[in-house]
């Protein structure tokens, strides 16, 4: 078995969009559009040079798959940054933190020295929240 995809909750899955792939520079992978699932839409995106694993923006379905209170669950988390998390990994954490700036990202902390690497942190429009790390030990060991 391998993972394919993992999925992130949006508010608008457009919004999303702009987000992953003009600011982070992700790639669309996916853009399906099912009329017969209530225009149910399956959106990924992932690095360009990464094809086999994509973030899918998912956003947040209604009745009858969720319910009212369920939704509003997991908008309030959303808000606190704590319904989803991206790990992404870089060679250059300061660099591509200048970059991503000058691109309008938001950063919520600064590249900042830890005993694994350079990590910095962002969060999406849907307030998801992303790191972005620099690892200098091997964190899969």
């Amino acid at each position: 078995m391998k993972i394919a995809n993992a999925h992130l909750w949006v508010h608008d899955q457009e919004q999303a969009l702009a987000f992953y792939t003009e600011k982070l520079g992700m790639e669309v992978r996916a853009d399906v559009t099912l009329p017969e699932l209530g225009d149910f839409r399956w959106l990924c995106v992932s690095p360009p040079d990464q094809e086999d694993v994509s973030i899918v923006l998912m956003a947040i379905p209604g009745e009858p798959m969720i319910d009212a209170e369920t939704k509003g669950q997991i908008e309030e988390l959303m808000a606190k940054g704590f319904a989803g998390s991206v790990f992404l990994t870089t060679d250059d954490c300061r660099a591509d933190y200048e970059t991503l700036r000058e691109r309008g990202v938001e950063f919520t902390e600064a590249p900042e020295e830890r005993p694994y690497g350079i990590d910095a942190g962002l969060r999406d429009p849907s307030g998801n929240s992303i790191r972005l790390t620099q690892v200098k030990i091997p964190l899969n060991a």
